[in-house]
């Protein structure tokens, strides 16, 4: 089963989450800046002597395929260790099953197209 992982962390714990990716050997991750709001609904600022509501917080979006249940479980532990601050906005982490993969250089596919044989 391959599996797909989607974290949104805050953007001050993203090296955090990048080193800890590395440090069990997760061969590939995609990372975006992306922007959102959960239960803390944004927050209100004074900008120039008037309060203004931010709705949209800027947040990390990490996006890990693994191969299975055992990877998806190093990763998401990996990854709730290094974004927790233990505060409102630590973010979420996703999980759903990839019906297929394919690389599109070699057309290997499933767990082939995830994992790399050369280096």
């Amino acid at each position: 089963m391959i599996i797909k992982i989607e974290a949104i962390v805050r953007n001050d714990r993203m090296e955090e989450v990048i080193d800890a990716l590395n440090a069990i050997h997760v061969n590939g991750m995609t990372v975006s800046q992306v922007m959102g709001y959960g239960q803390q609904r944004g927050y209100t600022e004074v900008v120039r002597g008037t309060e203004v509501d931010i709705q949209m917080i800027p947040k990390v979006k990490f996006e890990v395929v693994v191969s299975n249940e055992t990877w998806e479980e190093k990763v998401i532990a990996a990854i709730q260790r290094a974004a927790y601050t233990g505060e409102y906005g630590d973010g979420k982490i996703f999980t759903y099953e990839i019906r297929s993969a394919l690389r599109i250089r070699t057309k290997e596919s499933g767990e082939k197209a995830i994992y790399t044989s050369e280096k």
